[in-house]
């Protein structure tokens, strides 16, 4: 995964590239974008509640093919007993 940083004169800027242990979960299904459009996600990866991965950025999935993070929800269980993780939605 390469976070995105921002947009210059010459496209999307990222960061260095990094690896996230995840759970891939390769299931298309219809979410809501940041900007509240309705758009189709590929896949969700599911990371340790930690990790930064905001929105624009890009990621390259096992396959190899290249993608790009729709939104990236906290979903922390506090002191309930389930695991807390962030969902990582994918064009």
């Amino acid at each position: 995964m390469s976070p995105y940083i921002g947009d210059s004169a010459y496209g999307p800027q990222y960061g260095p590239a990094i690896t996230v242990r995840c759970f891939l979960d390769d299931q298309t299904r219809t979410v809501r974008a940041a900007d509240g459009q309705e758009v189709t996600s590929t896949s969700t990866f599911y990371a340790q509640i930690d990790t930064v991965c905001p929105a624009e950025s890009r990621v390259t999935l096992p396959s190899g093919r290249q993608t790009t993070v729709i939104a990236a929800l906290r979903r922390d269980g506090g002191k309930l007993p389930v695991p807390s993780h962030l969902e990582v939605q994918l064009l």
